[in-house]
């Protein structure tokens, strides 16, 4: 078993620095589709340094972008795990913000495994990662869930279970967004360098009929179109974000999510056209604020 459960809970917190400068934030929103249509004063605050907006999603990559250097060849690095990259998917994904992203900053990050749950077949590693500022002051915590595939069957507790739903009536809005069919190799460049985004026969060796859109990138695609659509295009108003991944998406294609709104709470579902509706993103919902 490439997973020592008891090594992967007991250790001791790892800690790291991190910083970033506005490039860091503008690569990161073109990496999304940002700037599509540059004369737009609402697509420009996204990247261009001017009143320049932090998308709360790219949490999830400080630190990891062009200021931090070369970056560390992909993989897994986590005490008491050892997989395989083609046997392992994004499950799941949750962020909580504390307090705005500033353009430019410094945080301190506090990485370890919270759970490791038995699936039969597979394994799901539950990882957090809380962000303070040099005041100790919270910016955000994350909840990773990495699919492991036959990993698992090693007698642990199954985790929760959870069914996706949705409001039963039509949804409030339906938000379209188009990604770029090199979109992938341009998100990677914010620190995900797994090859299964990039290289065609790594991809097929993982059953893909190519390289596929980066989890995290649908995850703040979605998130931006919330953000525009529904938001009024005030990325703080975003309070909580957590998501289920239910499918892949080849870059090129078009995520179109439907929102549904109850008060300070949205319910969102995010699926592809282009494969008759295949989901992209379910069990998602927003905590919003205003």
């Amino acid at each position: 078993m490439a997973i020592d459960v008891e090594a992967a809970l007991t250790v001791e917190p790892s800690i790291r620095d991190v910083s970033w400068t506005e490039r860091d934030v503008i690569l990161y929103h073109l990496g999304l589709g940002a700037g599509e249509n540059a004369q737009d004063p609402g697509e420009l605050r996204w990247v261009y340094e001017k009143d320049l907006q932090v998308l709360p999603t790219f949490a999830l990559v400080a630190g990891q972008g062009i200021s931090a250097g070369d970056a560390p060849a992909a993989g897994l690095s986590l005490p008491g795990i050892d997989i395989d990259l083609r046997k392992i998917l994004h499950g799941g994904q949750s962020l909580t913000v504390h307090a705005p992203i500033p353009p430019s900053g410094e945080a301190r990050v506090s990485s370890r495994v919270t759970d490791v749950w038995d699936k039969g077949k597979a394994a799901v590693i539950v990882l957090e990662q809380t962000a303070t500022d040099s005041g100790g002051n919270p910016l955000w915590t994350t909840g990773m869930q990495i699919w492991a595939r036959d990993e698992g069957g090693f007698g642990g507790s199954p985790g929760p279970e959870s069914v996706a739903t949705v409001p039963d009536r039509e949804p409030d809005k339906v938000l379209v967004s188009r990604t770029g069919t090199a979109q992938a190799l341009l998100y990677r460049l914010s620190g995900d360098l797994n090859p299964l985004h990039a290289d065609p026969e790594f991809a097929a060796a993982a059953g893909f009929e190519r390289p596929i859109l980066h989890g995290l990138a649908s995850y703040g695609v979605v998130c931006k179109a919330v953000v525009d659509g529904m938001l009024d295009g005030d990325p703080t108003r975003l309070r909580h974000y957590a998501v289920r991944f239910a499918g892949s998406l080849y870059p090129g294609e078009t995520v179109e999510t439907a929102v549904w709104h109850d008060g300070d709470r949205l319910t969102l579902r995010a699926t592809c056209p282009d494969r008759d509706g295949q989901p992209v993103l379910t069990q998602a919902t927003m905590e919003v604020s205003g």
